[in-house]
């Protein structure tokens, strides 16, 4: 073969390598897109930018497939599911309290389920990649409780206790994704 042979060739198996390159860059996007869902959108908006916030979602990936989650056993979900009645029927007369049991709850689930529980924000990003669909109803409900915690004195008033009606309702959701296992 000639140099001018080897010169095309050489340009061919480069340009070969780097659409395989790129392909296998956009399938991982998909595969994490597909994971992560409406939380991948979220992601790439806070992050500004795109492979960052993939970048950020395959760590956290990561750091999920190397935990040993699992699902629970019938007692427990018996066991959890009686503590959630409790706590929804305590709403009506004590709507803080409650909405604080609730997030404790749903905390002892996770736990139960093998989730690190110690920071509200490492546990939100590992739900995400499991269920990326109520992850945000996790952080609404989150977000509502800090807020009661940082003013106690309003618990009661019509507009907080609509807001922790919505936040119960958050966590109910993440609750019923956790221990039912949809």
């Amino acid at each position: 073969m000639n140099t001018v042979g080897w010169i095309i060739l050489g340009v061919v198996v480069f340009a070969v390598i780097v659409l395989l390159a790129m392909a296998a860059r956009w399938r991982s996007g998909v595969k994490l897109q597909e994971r992560f869902g409406p939380e991948y959108d979220r992601e790439v908006a806070a992050r500004g930018n795109e492979r960052e916030a993939r970048r950020h979602l395959r760590e956290v990936a990561n750091r999920r497939d190397q935990l040993d989650i699992r699902q629970l056993d019938a007692a427990a979900r018996d066991r959890y599911t009686e503590r959630w009645q409790a706590v929804q029927t305590d709403f009506v007369d004590q709507p803080g309290r409650a909405l604080d049991e609730a997030d404790r709850l749903v905390t002892d689930v996770m736990q139960d389920r093998g989730y690190p529980v110690a920071d509200f924000d490492e546990r939100a990003e590992l739900v995400a990649a499991d269920h990326p669909e109520v992850v945000e109803h996790y952080r609404a409900a989150h977000a509502a409780r800090q807020r009661r915690t940082a003013d106690p004195g309003t618990d009661g008033h019509a507009g907080d206790t609509e807001e922790m009606r919505q936040a119960f309702v958050h966590y109910r959701a993440l609750f019923e994704e956790l221990v039912h296992e949809r």
